[in-house]
């Protein structure tokens, strides 16, 4: 009796804990092995994705069995990309502002728009420049660096930025800013933070918003996080459900495919990874 007691309770354990099963897709070429973003645009079928720092300034339109059927050259330093995002026309939006060390006084997000993404192979931009309202040292001291980011999307006007902690014991820790979607110079609103765990696999990598508009999903090393019934734009005000990973590998990109379905990717980093992959949050 005591063992099937022991049995239930460590079924009942594992029923609770939600390890999702990344369903893959395809092998990425080695052109992507650095891939650090992903977006699909509405009515199309391609997937964008790009390189970060050290890499060439090219985004790279992809199917789902991992051709690369598109290669748009854009006139613009590939200082260091993180994310990609697009808005309800289809324009892309670049997100140059990786900062490992907190010292970038040049951030700025990439403008293409739509029509130039179909019709030409070399694209120029329109740059939306920034700078955090509480950054005052170039870096700040190591307990304040969290000047980071690698996570983006768009909504209603609006680039969503979440930063990248890289304060040792706090680096779940993530906040939440807003930039203005056109040509110019901004600081950045400032909206609310979240935490939730302190290891290094919890660092931000990439986020996204469900068409809807009515799911917010952030990506790190080994799960999703998923925001839900939040208030206006305040995105951590809202239920968060997080859906851990079979495997722990470095996913840096995240968008929805439709409102219950991700696209996935992941860097090829030691032996792992450069995948494409769908992952269920239904």
């Amino acid at each position: 009796m005591k063992k099937l007691f022991l049995l239930f309770t460590f079924l009942l354990i594992i029923s609770c804990q939600n390890f999702g099963q990344l369903k893959l897709l395809s092998s990425l070429p080695e052109t992507l092995n650095e891939v650090s973003g992903v977006e699909k645009i509405n009515d199309s079928d391609l997937l964008w994705m790009l390189n970060d720092s050290g890499n060439e300034p090219i985004i790279y339109g992809v199917d789902t069995k991992g051709k690369i059927i598109r290669e748009i050259i854009v006139e613009a330093k590939n200082k260091d990309w993180e994310d990609i995002t697009s808005d309800s026309e289809g324009n892309l939006y670049i997100g140059d502002f990786g900062n490992n060390n907190n010292k970038r006084k040049d951030l700025k997000i990439l403008k293409i728009k739509y029509q130039d993404l179909l019709t030409k192979d070399k694209v120029e931009v329109e740059k939306i420049r920034f700078s955090y309202p509480s950054q005052q040292k170039f870096p700040p001291k190591k307990k304040n660096r969290f000047f980071d980011a690698e996570s983006m999307f768009y909504k209603n006007g609006f680039i969503y930025l979440f930063t990248k902690s890289r304060v040792k014991d706090k680096y779940g820790k993530t906040s939440l800013y807003k930039i203005p979607a056109s040509k110019g110079n901004y600081v950045a609103e400032y909206i609310s933070e979240y935490e939730f765990c302190n290891d290094l696999h919890c660092w931000i990598t990439a986020a996204a918003i469900s068409e809807n508009g009515k799911k917010v999903a952030l990506l790190n090393h080994q799960s999703v996080l998923v925001f839900t019934d939040f208030k206006d734009d305040d995105f951590f005000s809202g239920v968060v459900k997080e859906y851990s990973f079979d495997h722990v590998s470095q996913k840096e990109g995240v968008t929805f495919k439709n409102n219950n379905t991700l696209f996935i990717t992941d860097e090829k980093a030691h032996l792992k990874g450069g995948n494409l992959y769908e992952f269920s949050i239904k």
